[in-house]
């Protein structure tokens, strides 16, 4: 099984253990409501706890396979993009997952974007309340 599909998997599975095999130690997230993206395989398997929790009817809707730039402009890594369906405190959300893979097939960088605006905002918020909840970062409040 190919690591998107075995991604996708867990995902749909809740397994966070499965995830986590998943990530290079390293990995990058970069986030729709984030500049600096989160960093690190602890950081990244949290946030996928909080998102998990986050999410209602979250369904993945489609594939794409190929080849991306990475982040910090590096070469290009092999590829896939999974686009999804979801709601967060009752926002229809549309968004893509673009994960990159390094010579083992792990990820190592993730990226997420997400519409509507409007969308992007419920999930900001109840993902911040979710990893301070988690104490994953200081509450700012």
């Amino acid at each position: 099984m190919e690591t998107a599909e075995r991604f996708r998997a867990a995902v749909e599975k809740h397994d966070l253990a499965a995830l986590d095999d998943l990530f290079t130690e390293d990995i990058r997230l970069h986030s729709p409501v984030k500049f600096t993206p989160f960093e690190g395989k602890a950081m990244v398997s949290g946030l996928f706890g909080v998102l998990l929790r986050t999410f209602e009817d979250f369904r993945y809707v489609g594939e794409f396979e190929g080849t991306a730039e990475s982040g910090d402009g590096g070469a290009d890594a092999p590829s896939a993009i999974l686009v999804f369906r979801a709601t967060v405190n009752g926002k229809q959300i549309h968004g893509i997952d673009l994960l990159q893979f390094d010579e083992e097939g792990r990820i190592g960088e993730f990226t997420v974007m997400v519409r509507p605006q409007s969308a992007l905002h419920a999930l900001g918020e109840a993902v911040l309340a979710g990893l301070v909840a988690d104490g994953l970062v200081p509450d700012a409040g």
